[in-house]
């Protein structure tokens, strides 16, 4: 957004207003019922006071004045009533208030859930092109808005509203000629809201996408803060967070400069009408004109003090709402956003052979899979056994339609070979990968795998046949059972066992304090990178995949430790498709086939020492006479 621009309210802000009403009434109808009924009570309970001044004075205590023995039995049972009416008001208000909260809490529970259960289906793309830092906004500075607006915000506008209504009304009984007065004040004050009101919500608007790019920066930061103090950026990361918070700290204090004038300019507004209602009723009082009392005098200038009092309270909450509807917005694009789109319908299924060969999908895992391929044209349903051949014929890929990455690639990887990528960085070694899990999909060409266009797998079954090691490992907070289960949740003890011994990750396991049971926390900080890479090796080897994909699984640890890695990650890729990223070329020697890659094109490949014959790239980078980039 230009800086010089004026931030606008979205067109879809009464949208959101009501399809965010529409999570409180389909949940919680029959409690928002009663609140509704209990706002309406309180309110006419608070109104209660003032009208009770006309009665109390006109009928009771005026005619009781200058009596011998005055008869007090009237006015006691006038004040019994009121008194029960105050009861009344006081049990609506704490009735409501408790339920309120119980139901902004009930709302941002769905909210949240649907937020999470929706991300999960969104696609890879989605994270790229966001920061950690501004979808936990959502969760965090959002929510927290909507939580206020529920909880608070609602409430007391619904009982403003209610008690202008009951005000106005029993000022019109009270004196038509009066209520003039007060319309013509009620028409200033709705002027004075909208224009006040409008700017501060504009830039309420704005502050919450500050805050939000404020938390994506330090959010960002945190993770990279070795970086930072490596090459000497803090003052240059001082400077960009200054400016983002400057951005903050402007439409922050804007919207807050007119907040904080509402009342004021709305309690003088209501504190003039006071007193002109005070000038113009003693007048009409003296010339007998409207029948205007003591009694309606005093309930009358009573009512305008509380006929102020709720458009001050509206738009003291004005600007929560639109914060709130703000971050709803933002809320529910998260919730709009196109899930990751699945049109496959081959599933990946346990499988036997009987003698002749026939493959049959059986329930019980056998330690052989197969694709389940229905046939609409004739409704028939073919197997064929999941072996690890993965073809790529004339792909053409980029990630955006400007910039072609990876230009008419053919390449192969037959059952049990493996397969290594060489190039520069950006040369498409990590898209090919990318492309046979389907976190994108190409534009041209196609991807087979076992003879099955890849389009044509469902993409969980697709995963589910892959194991992936990367070279940033990740973590999660739980046990090192639980971080090694990842890859098979329903993994017995003696499976995670072997899938550790496998990797070799056994051994500094079991001398750990609490061995398995050791709990690790901040991406198991309490570990070494190489410790961490080989719970990454046990991870995949215990879902025990035909095909394997290692992304520089060793590039981020010293010699002697890679050679540990590198035992566990040959264990894991016996018998095995593996497709390998290195930059340590020592790693690739025994690969099957080494593809050199160069700006999206293979300009090389065969075994290596087929490619050391040729003294191409691949023998230049080997002899260290060329570095790769």
């Amino acid at each position: 957004m230009n800086k010089n621009q004026k931030p606008k309210l979205s067109k879809d802000t009464v949208r959101t207003a009501k399809r965010l009403l529409k999570y409180v009434t389909e949940t919680y109808r029959l409690r928002f019922l009663l609140v509704f009924v209990c706002i309406l009570l309180s309110s006419v309970a608070t109104i209660s006071v003032s009208l009770s001044l006309k009665f109390l004075l006109d009928d009771f205590i005026i005619p009781l004045i200058g009596e011998q023995t005055p008869d007090f039995s009237g006015l006691y049972r006038a004040l019994g009533l009121l008194g029960c009416i105050f009861l009344m008001g006081v049990l609506a208000t704490f009735t409501y208030t408790r339920m309120m909260v119980y139901i902004g809490q009930g709302v941002l529970k769905r909210i949240r859930d649907d937020m999470f259960e929706h991300m999960q289906t969104l696609p890879i793309r989605y994270f790229d092109q966001r920061t950690n830092g501004s979808i936990m906004s959502l969760y965090t500075n959002d929510t927290d808005t909507l939580r206020q607006m529920i909880s608070q915000s609602i409430p007391q506008v619904l009982m403003s509203f209610f008690t202008i209504i009951v005000t106005f009304i029993s000022m019109l009984l009270l004196s038509p000629l009066l209520t003039v007065l007060a319309v013509i004040m009620i028409v200033v004050m709705i002027i004075v809201t909208r224009v006040i009101g409008g700017n501060s919500g504009k830039y309420f608007v704005r502050q919450q996408k500050s805050l939000a790019d404020v938390t994506g920066f330090v959010e960002e930061r945190m993770n990279g803060q070795r970086v930072v103090k490596v090459f000497n950026h803090e003052r240059k990361s001082e400077q960009e967070f200054d400016e983002l918070n400057e951005a903050l700290f402007v439409s922050a204090s804007r919207a807050n400069r007119f907040a904080n004038m509402m009342g004021p300019v709305i309690g003088n507004i209501g504190n003039l009408q006071f007193v002109l209602t005070a000038v113009l009723g003693g007048f009409l009082s003296v010339a007998g004109i409207g029948g205007i009392t003591l009694g309606v005098m005093a309930s009358y200038l009573q009512f305008t003090k509380s006929f102020t009092q709720p458009f001050m309270q509206v738009a003291q909450q004005f600007n929560s709402i639109i914060m709130a509807l703000a971050g709803a917005e933002r809320i529910f694009e998260l919730i709009d956003e196109e899930p990751e789109m699945d049109e496959g319908y081959v599933t990946l299924v346990n499988a036997k052979k009987d003698e002749n060969g026939t493959i049959t999908e059986c329930k019980e895992r056998t330690g052989m899979w197969a694709w389940k391929h229905p046939h609409s044209a004739d409704g028939s349903v073919t197997y064929t056994e999941l072996k690890g051949d993965v073809r790529f014929e004339d792909v053409t890929f980029g990630y955006n339609e400007d910039k072609v990455i990876l230009k008419n690639i053919s390449l192969y990887a037959k059952p049990g070979q493996k397969l290594a990528f060489v190039g520069s960085t950006g040369a498409g070694k990590t898209t090919i990968t990318n492309l046979i899990n389907r976190f994108y999909d190409i534009q041209d060409g196609k991807i087979r795998y076992d003879g099955i266009n890849i389009r044509k797998i469902k993409k969980d079954d697709l995963r589910r046949s892959l194991g992936i090691v990367l070279q940033d490992t990740h973590l999660f907070t739980g046990t090192i059972m639980d971080n090694i289960r990842y890859g098979k949740l329903d993994a017995t003890d003696e499976e995670v066992y072997a899938a550790a011994k496998l990797a070799h990750a056994d051994h500094f396991i079991r001398m750990l304090p609490n061995g398995y049971n050791t709990l690790l926390s901040s991406d198991g900080e309490e570990l070494s990178q190489g410790q961490r890479q080989l719970i990454s090796i046990a991870r995949a080897a215990v879902a025990d995949p035909p095909v394997l994909i290692l992304d520089e699984a060793t590039s981020s640890i010293d010699t002697r430790t890679e050679s540990i890695v590198q035992k566990g990650m040959d264990n894991l890729m016996k018998g095995r498709t593996v497709f390998v990223i290195a930059h340590r070329l020592s790693t690739i020697r025994n690969s099957n086939a080494i593809i050199v890659l160069e700006h999206g094109k293979i300009i090389e490949r065969g075994d290596h020492e087929d490619l050391i014959k040729q003294r191409g790239t691949y023998y230049q980078l080997y002899t260290g006479k060329l570095e790769l980039s």
